[in-house]
């Protein structure tokens, strides 16, 4: 069954109850009305207060089976929205109960993955600070050669240094013993020895 429907019969029987309680409201106020004037007597029923009663059982009558139907109708269909809401709310209930259990186990499988990650991250920083060290060794020990390299080659260049301001300072004072011990006689000499050798 529709909602609409659902609403537009609930509207009906609403409105037809307000009818029933009118019709009761009028009926209580004119037979109030009509005794209003008089001085309340004991008295006998007359034929106008049966007609009376008479007239308003038939009204009751006629109201009740023209607005069984209706409010029968509008109540069943209460009763079967009710029946739809409670059902789809069950629905929703056990819906939400079973993504409340599916979230409950991730988070226990979280907890679970959680404690793995942090493990393999530890590994991998046991691996990396291992890596590390072994790149920092290996590369001090390369420092350590390439310092000694170079500690023997600044050796050597101030050996070859040293040999050479040796041997400038032993010519020099090779030349000052040559000249000291050559005579002018020996220059000249040497100079024609060398002369002849040139020429020849």
């Amino acid at each position: 069954m529709k909602k609409a429907d659902l609403k537009s019969r609930e509207l009906i029987a609403s409105q037809l109850v307000i009818m029933v309680l009118l019709v009761l409201l009028s009926t209580g106020v004119a037979l109030a009305s009509s005794g209003a004037g008089h001085v309340v007597e004991a008295k006998h029923w007359t034929t106008d207060d049966w007609i009376r009663v008479m007239n308003f059982a038939v009204l009751m009558g006629a109201l009740f089976f023209l607005l069984k139907k209706p409010v029968a109708d509008a109540l069943s269909g209460r009763i079967v929205a009710i029946k739809t809401q409670l059902e789809e709310l069950e629905a929703k209930k056990n819906e939400a109960e079973k993504t409340l259990a599916e979230y409950e186990k991730k988070i226990a499988t979280l907890e679970d993955e959680a404690g793995q990650i942090i493990t393999q991250y530890k590994e991998q920083g046991e691996a990396a600070k291992k890596r590390i060290l072994e790149a920092a060794a290996a590369s001090a020990e390369k420092l350590a050669d390439q310092a000694k390299r170079n500690i023997e080659t600044e050796f050597k260049v101030a050996k070859q240094k040293l040999q050479a301001e040796m041997m400038t300072k032993a010519l020099e004072k090779a030349e000052e013993l040559v000249k000291k011990s050559i005579s002018s006689d020996d220059q000249d000499r040497l100079v024609d020895e060398y002369l002849e050798k040139v020429v020849a």
